[in-house]
């Protein structure tokens, strides 16, 4: 949070034709988030509302209320002159912890409070709105608009509460009630792998996103010993695993306080999970789709700090410290980064060094609470849209557990050992080490899978262009006709001064066809993780495009957390093309599309590419072609095992497979065993039954309204859609 005191009269300017625009997007944004918080109620009934289900939550109808107290407390008693208080008394009805303010109803006695009911709540909240719609039309100064942030991201904080408060209430009823039946089910998946990072003396905190917390500064200089740390959580099967194993009956593997908490609590499992009655050994969990079986695929959650440091050391290892996370989330080397459960970190919650809390009431925000608590790092399934980033600090007490909190496991980096062929962790570099065990852990599992990402190597590119010029593989030449022909309505909507930031540029060709259309775009910074592609591209476009800024950077695009600091201050467009966003699961969609949001910050356009539904026999042939040429970048794969990994794969022991799968609406291309064979790769051995596959690439298709909900769910909207004629292909304008 970013904060300085002002008085009203220094907080008033004349407003600029930008400025206006500015105004209008931050009062579209408050209008959005507010509107959500009452929809997130709808499903509650009055009495559902009021109750307080324990100290550490809160009713629904106090979130409502305390949230709008504070527009009403820190911006319009402030700042808009001539504003009069809705209700003096809810002052003190609904300050939370603001001593300066002066007293407040208890904490533990917010259920108390009958009075206001529901619909005057409701009128409170449309009457601050109203007059937050009159200060956000105006003119305001740069502190008063991190004032509004503040606000927002507060807000949205208790969003998250609010949905947590939900389930503590409803898990506590007999009848087991469900807020939303349709509430999205956190997504299966396979259990973790160890990624090395090597540490070093690094910078941790924020680095100038638009809007941070106090307590993400000052950014600092930290040594990072190297370590290890999973790349997904723990997940109920391997908690399962914990607690046959006695883990909550060993007193050897709990901190003191921890297990005197567990033996007076009786706790025997994650809070929310129940004993089945219908099988011994198995159970049931509270969610807020309500009571269901536990899925031992999907991630652990509802635990805490004292349950989590418990199992890392059940199974030998730790806690990632909190400087630990942030570097390898920077990485890139996490999955289930923000989207699942808040994860625990070994580290207690002070301030960095330098800290200093705002000399004002807001300056109680964080800093007060920098005592007993540890630090949380991430973000859950609950947690708003764009909300959470790599440098966010959450902290909880150690023994509470009723927020969405997991677990993901570090260990420090063993001792290397004689070198020996393919040791995963004596690869030559960290693209080797992290090729070597994705391929042991993919052909580990029970279906075999491999990611598409590593089709792209040298001869594997190569393969790939020879396949955009077939005649079948229509989606190439269909997008480039169908961006020169839209060339110009994307342009309109592109503000002057922007710059353009191309995930995967590759040789930035389509790029040309944008820049053409739009000369007023002043800067383009192409991410590619080749970094001759980009020198080469970069070499290609200053020659045609002179007065362009040009800002390469070296980085896997899906996991880019800093722009060049030259375009910090420019509108952001992002430009995704080629329908790359098909080869990723619906999950790892949505999160690739929050990571560019939080990268191009608010207001940011994206223009992206999306192949459409169509015919079955027109798919296939674009993934099965007639001379075979896919099938050849199909077993390249193989190929780069045995060239970089001391594989001895014989790519004519399988066959190149591409079917349609209906169900999931996606090409998917696979490479069946043609016998049972043992291969060896990476150091390991495999077996291999005739006719087993081994799964290389998906590539979904959308529809414009299936697209459009991925895009939701990732807190972008769709202004503009233009479709191709058959065979279609789409390109989205977000925002």
């Amino acid at each position: 949070m970013r904060a300085q005191s002002a008085t009203s009269s220094e907080l008033r300017e004349v407003p600029s034709n930008k400025q206006n625009a500015q105004h209008h997007a931050l009062l579209a944004r408050y209008q959005q988030l507010r509107s959500r918080s009452e929809a997130l109620v709808a499903p509650l009934g009055e009495e559902d509302m009021v109750v307080q289900s324990m100290p550490d939550a809160s009713p629904a109808k106090w979130h409502l209320a305390h949230t709008t107290w504070f527009f009403e407390t820190f911006l319009l008693s402030e700042h808009l002159p001539g504003y009069r208080l809705f209700d003096p008394s809810y002052g003190y009805l609904f300050n939370s912890y603001y001593e300066t303010l002066g007293p407040r109803q208890p904490r533990p006695q917010r259920g108390l409070l009958t009075r206001p009911c529901v619909k005057d709540v409701i009128a409170y909240r449309h009457y601050v709105d109203e007059h937050m719609g009159t200060l956000l039309e105006s003119s305001t100064s740069a502190a008063l608009k991190d004032l509004i942030h503040l606000g927002l991201a507060h807000e949205e904080q208790h969003q998250e509460l609010l949905l947590m408060d939900i389930l503590h209430l409803f898990g506590k009823s007999p009848l087991k009630p469900a807020y939303n039946a349709l509430w999205p089910a956190d997504a299966a998946g396979p259990t973790g792998n160890f990624k090395r990072i090597e540490g070093g003396l690094l910078e941790i905190g924020d680095a100038g996103s638009e809007f941070f917390f106090d307590n993400e500064r000052p950014r600092h200089t930290t040594w990072v010993q190297a370590f290890d740390i999973s790349d997904r959580l723990i997940t109920n099967d391997q908690w399962l695993a914990f607690m046959a194993d006695g883990g909550y009956h060993r007193p050897d593997l709990w901190l003191s306080d921890g297990w005197t908490l567990n033996r007076s609590e009786g706790w025997e499992a994650p809070l929310y999970w129940e004993a089945a009655d219908n099988k011994a050994g198995a159970w049931n969990q509270m969610t807020l789709r309500g009571l269901e079986p536990v899925r031992a695929d999907a991630p652990v959650t509802h635990i805490s700090y004292y349950e989590a440091a418990a199992y890392a050391q059940w199974a030998d290892a730790r806690l990632p410290t909190e400087a630990e996370w942030e570097t390898a989330a920077l990485a890139g080397a996490l999955e289930q980064m923000d989207d699942v459960a808040w994860q625990w970190t070994q580290s207690a919650y002070y301030g960095y060094p330098g800290f200093r809390p705002v000399a004002s009431a807001v300056g109680e925000y964080n800093g007060k609470f920098m005592i007993g608590q540890m630090v949380l790092r991430g973000g859950a399934s609950v947690t708003p849209a764009g909300h959470a980033r790599p440098t966010y600090r959450n902290f909880f007490r150690p023994e509470q557990r009723w927020m969405f909190s997991g677990l993901r496991l570090a260990r420090d980096a063993k001792e290397l050992s004689a070198a020996k062929p393919y040791d995963v962790d004596n690869a030559d570099n960290a693209a080797s080490a992290d090729f070597a065990r994705d391929v042991i852990a993919g052909l580990s599992q029970k279906e075999k899978t491999l990611s598409p990402k590593y089709f792209y190597d040298a001869a594997g590119s190569a393969l790939f262009e020879d396949i955009c010029k077939l005649e079948e593989y229509y989606p190439t030449r269909t997008e480039t006709a169908l961006l020169h022909d839209i060339a110009a309505g994307i342009a309109a909507d592109i503000p002057d001064g922007a710059a353009l930031v191309e995930f995967g540029s590759g040789a930035s060709d389509k790029t040309r066809l944008i820049l053409d259309a739009a000369p007023h775009i002043a800067a383009y910074v192409p991410i590619d993780i080749s970094e001759d592609a980009l020198d080469q591209a970069a070499t290609r476009l200053r020659r045609h495009y002179p007065a362009l800024q040009i800002a390469p950077l070296a980085d896997d695009f899906t996991s880019a957390m800093q722009l060049p600091a030259t375009v910090h201050d420019r509108a952001k467009v992002g430009f995704f093309p080629g329908s790359t966003i098909g080869n990723f699961t619906p999950v790892q969609a949505v999160q690739f599309l929050r990571s560019v949001r939080r990268l191009l910050g608010d207001g940011a356009r994206m223009i992206i590419g999306a192949d459409m539904v169509k015919d079955e026999a027109t798919l296939v042939a674009a993934y099965d072609d007639a001379e075979g040429v896919t099938a050849r970048f199909n077993k390249n794969l193989l190929l780069r095992i045995n060239r970089e990994l001391g594989g001895d794969f014989d790519p004519d022991a399988f066959d190149h497979l591409a079917l349609w799968n209906a169900q999931h609406q996606r090409m998917e291309m696979h490479l069946v065993s043609r016998a049972d064979q043992i291969v060896n790769a990476a150091g390991q051995t495999f077996a291999f039954k005739e006719g087993e596959q081994l799964h290389t690439e998906n590539s979904h298709k959308f529809t414009p309204e299936s697209f459009a909900d991925l895009a939701a769910q990732a807190g972008w909207s769709v202004t503009h859609q233009w479709i191709s004629a058959a065979p279609q292909f789409a390109v989205f304008s977000l925002r």
